[in-house]
């Protein structure tokens, strides 16, 4: 850790002012680009020269790499763990203190977490039972994972399920009924079988923090709780800072609002407008010098920024002028395309590398006829913010054969387990769990009889893998541990994936780097928290190319800078989105979510609004509608913008007299006087 003194010395006037601020609830509004993580670490750092013990500081961020790099700056890397300052994401704090006291909340140690696809395959197992299956009810039923969405979308904004149906999901309506009674029996199934959601790890914190027993001393282990982007809380995230902190003697919340860009997780900046109503001696510091983007980038930031009574911010310069936003207007998405690989190629000749531009899509679909592109014009590109590695189903393959391991009660793990097998089906599946008794005790020991219920063809190839994972409960040591499962599930994978060698070399990373965790329950949650996007996160980024252009999605760029940003299919519909105009709030969300694109550039910014836009994109019609420019580029937008028109390459034509002449001809032929 940097000597506190030097720290500050580094900070500006308002930043130093944040840091060591001695009253009461502090919030730092922090704009992009004004360096709101220095401020929060030396904030941290000054805390601990005043006295502050550093287990006595809790720092909530959202990110694990977050919490990672703050904790690194603010304190010594080889102190002991009282002289540490306790950090992490709110879902992993929630799990810390879970686990501690796992008994108390009637878990088992070994508890295993669902992500969210976990929990949509268990409402699947779960929502044929409650009429929610369309084959049987002759009408159009919400999926798995819709009921998994409205469910998380109740409890995050604790918002009762009637008024989240009439605003988000109003073709649901009907099956109120069914939702509450799938949901009912989602909370039973994961009480009998040992799991716990990320809504579970946040609502058993906060029960806990709530609970009169309990609340004073989990509230007493904390001088000091510092709150990173309090603009993405959700409601129960909001109740646990204000659970923690009842009087905000010791809170310091760092955010901004017109960054607020998670909606559809539950969170909501609305929490971040009310500290002021919840601490009447709240403390409001903004951060408003720049040290991200030219002045010309942040004109246009300015104009676009939403901004809210209270919370006023207009950001400045330290960086120079630099040159306007071009907005260029194009003839359809294919010119867009082409404009945009003429320009990331014109910057890239003038010095600026591939990797250090990045194209920001709202949707992941709107970079489609790009991507052809770039590949038909040798441009590599990298894409962020599609499925996620753990999604991959050999990759949720080997963690539900862990999970079995862990916590052999997990139903939902067996059931996947057993279904890799060639020749299982969900009944057979079933009817073996149902032998096994998982949510007893040494489930693995019943599995002779359980055995019995399959065909003699499949007793030997599913016997081998459970006994195999059977022995890896017993073996000692993680990496032994991940190395078994590995094993057992050598046969399975290798019968039901084509390109099973290439999957195994995916899993044989992942096994290495949950051989470094404390336990497989550590190994399994934080991969659940934070899993990685692919397998090349576990062991660097290898590529062929060590150049290459950043395609993102906005949601995914947030945090992220590029000295050039390219933002494209800046047309009502696509920005804002058309599936957020039914609301006020949607709407709000959308020109956020512009805002962040926006401050994302350093030096240039790229504008790109196709007039035309097809039907069918990569089709051989010509079908089209005309598209409306962004709302959010009005006249006071356009100012600060420089302007062109691209229209498609015109095909080269023979002088028009020849052409002229030889229409001629085909007339008088047909007049019979040629």
């Amino acid at each position: 850790m940097t000597d506190p003194a030097a720290v500050l010395e580094a900070l500006n006037d308002d930043q130093r002012r944040a840091a060591t601020y001695t009253g009461g609830p502090l919030l730092i509004l922090a704009g992009a680009g004004t360096g709101k993580t220095g401020t929060l670490v030396a904030r941290a750092a000054w805390l601990r020269g005043q006295g502050v013990q550093p287990s006595r500081i809790l720092l909530l961020t959202f990110t694990r790499r977050a919490a990672d790099d703050m904790l690194a700056r603010a304190q010594p890397a080889d102190g002991n763990a009282a002289d540490r300052i306790v950090g992490g994401t709110f879902h992993a704090i929630a799990h810390r203190v879970i686990r501690a006291y796992s008994e108390a909340f009637a878990l088992p140690a070994e508890f295993s977490v669902l992500d969210p696809a976990d929990s949509a395959d268990v409402m699947d197992t779960l929502r044929d039972s409650h009429g929610l299956v369309g084959t049987d009810s002759g009408r159009r039923t919400p999926r798995a994972a819709t009921c998994a969405e409205i469910y998380s979308r109740c409890v995050s904004t604790s918002t009762a399920l009637a008024d989240v149906l009439r605003a988000g999901y109003p073709w649901c309506v009907p099956f109120a009924g069914q939702l509450a009674a799938l949901f009912t029996d989602f909370i039973g199934y994961k009480r009998r079988h040992g799991l716990v959601d990320f809504d579970d790890l946040l609502l058993l914190w906060r029960a806990a923090l709530a609970d009169p027993a309990a609340g004073p001393a989990l509230r007493g282990l904390f001088d000091a709780v510092l709150v990173d982007e309090y603009q993405d809380v959700n409601a129960v995230q909001a109740d646990i800072v204000r659970l923690l902190r009842p009087d905000g003697a010791g809170l310091t919340c760092v955010g901004d609002d017109a960054q607020a860009i998670y909606a559809f997780r539950g969170a909501d900046p609305a929490h971040l407008r009310a500290l002021s109503g919840t601490y009447a001696d709240l403390t409001v510091i903004r951060l408003s010098r720049n040290y991200r983007s030219r002045h010309a980038v942040l004109r246009l930031a300015n104009v676009i920024r939403p901004q809210y009574d209270g919370l006023e911010l207009a950001l400045t310069a330290e960086r120079g002028h630099g040159q306007r936003p071009l907005l260029v207007r194009c003839h359809d998405e294919a010119t867009q395309a082409r404009e945009i690989c003429a320009r990331v190629l014109a910057e890239h000749e003038a010095g600026t590398r591939l990797c250090e531009q990045a194209v920001l899509v709202r949707s992941a679909n709107h970079s489609d006829l790009l991507e052809l592109e770039l590949a038909g014009r040798g441009i590599p590109s990298v894409k962020y913010g599609g499925l996620r590695f753990t999604e991959a189903a050999h990759v949720k393959d080997f963690l539900a054969a862990a999970r079995i391991v862990a916590n052999p009660a997990d139903d939902l793990a067996w059931f996947r387990v057993l279904r890799l097998h060639e020749g299982i089906g969900p009944v057979l599946a079933r009817r073996v769990i149902d032998t096994l008794q998982i949510a007893g005790p040494q489930p693995f020991a019943r599995w002779p009889a359980a055995e019995q219920e399959l065909p003699s063809r499949l007793a030997t190839t599913v016997g081998a893998t459970v006994r195999q994972l059977a022995l890896a409960a017993d073996l000692p040591s993680t990496a032994e541990r991940a190395a078994a499962i590995l094993a057992a599930l050598h046969e399975p994978m290798g019968a039901r994936y084509a390109d099973a060698a290439i999957r195994r070399a995916d899993l044989e990373r992942l096994a290495d780097a949950a051989a470094g965790s404390p336990s497989l329950h550590d190994a399994l949650v934080q991969l659940a928290l934070d899993p990685p996007v692919s397998a090349s996160d576990l062991a660097g980024r290898p590529r062929l190319d060590d150049d290459y252009l950043v395609i993102s999605t906005v949601h995914s760029a947030k945090g992220l800078e590029w000295p050039v940003v390219h933002l494209p299919q800046l047309v009502d519909g696509a920005v804002p989105s058309d599936m957020a105009l039914t609301t006020a709030a949607g709407l709000e969300e959308e020109q956020r979510l512009f805002y962040v694109a926006v401050t994302r550039a350093r030096d240039r910014l790229f504008l790109y609004a196709p007039l035309r836009m097809h039907h069918h994109r990569r089709g051989a019609d010509d079908r089209h509608s005309y598209a409306q420019l962004t709302r959010f580029l009005d006249a006071a937008a356009l100012a600060h913008c420089e302007l062109i028109q691209a229209a498609p390459p015109r095909p080269v034509l023979v002088p028009a007299a020849p052409l002229a002449a030889s229409v001629d001809r085909d007339l008088a032929s047909l007049w019979g006087t040629g």
